[in-house]
């Protein structure tokens, strides 16, 4: 019982080979060789070349060197023998690559067959466990890209206040309009919030650096804007993001 197909990680043609035995009731199979798409034809011939009354089936799968994701199906069509013919199966003996590749599909790596089910709930084929387990990686690698982004934003939080405040005391503003300076400025420079926040606030320690002249005239637009907001809320604004909105903050609080 020898199937043959082409390795897609080696490009050579390798082959399956599955030999059975029995060990009183129970059915034993030994299997050789790589499990990738389109070898398990062999298991399956195997499995459906076996006797009625076989109380359990074993596959040792020590001398299996190579497995891949589409080798699963091997799998698959072993546990469906098992429902089909309620007995038990076991595939064992994995290690190597292929026992990493269990593991990393989520699966016991002892044996990937032995788990049992919640009474009424369908049986799982070791493919969907696979499927499962991507989704479920691929849910904490987003849960996780999240939480990042969520500390970086506690992180410049204190930065983003203090800027608020220069720049309210710069124009006379409220923090509303002041947050939206610095939002409208990140927008039309393309540069990160916490960015313009800290070359605000360093703007404003004596002899500070002026913010570069890109974000410098996107800051003043801004102002600019929300002056003109605040104007016609009949509110007159004070001072000017010109050259720095920093220097106009130390005018207006001197």
């Amino acid at each position: 019982m020898i199937s043959a197909a082409r390795a897609a990680h080696t490009g050579r043609l390798d082959t399956l080979a599955v030999d059975g035995g029995t060990e009183g009731d129970r059915v034993l199979l030994t299997a050789r060789g790589e499990l990738v798409r389109g070898c398990t034809r062999p298991l399956t011939r195997a499995l459906a070349a076996l006797p009625a009354g076989v109380a359990g089936v074993g596959l040792d799968v020590s001398g299996v060197t190579f497995l891949d994701t589409a080798g699963l199906a091997a799998l698959d069509a072993l546990s469906e023998y098992g429902r089909r013919h309620r007995v038990p199966v076991r595939a064992t003996g994995w290690r190597g690559q292929p026992r990493r590749v269990l593991e990393l599909a989520g699966l016991d790596p002892v044996d990937p067959l032995s788990a049992a089910l919640p009474p009424g709930l369908p049986a799982r084929t070791a493919s969907a466990v696979a499927r499962e387990h991507a989704e479920q990686t691929e849910q904490l690698h987003r849960l996780r890209l999240e939480i990042d982004q969520l500390r970086h934003a506690m992180d410049s939080r204190p930065v983003i206040d203090q800027a608020r405040g220069i720049l309210m005391a710069a124009h006379a503003c409220t923090p509303d309009q002041a947050w939206e300076i610095l939002r409208e400025a990140s927008q039309r420079s393309n540069t990160k919030l916490r960015h313009v926040a800290s070359a605000v606030t360093a703007s404003a320690a004596p002899d500070g650096p002026a913010p570069p002249e890109p974000l410098r005239s996107a800051l003043a637009a801004a102002a600019d804007r929300v002056g003109t907001a605040v104007s016609t809320a009949g509110r007159a604004p004070r001072g000017s993001c010109g050259r720095s909105p920093a220097r106009a903050a130390r005018r207006a609080a001197g």
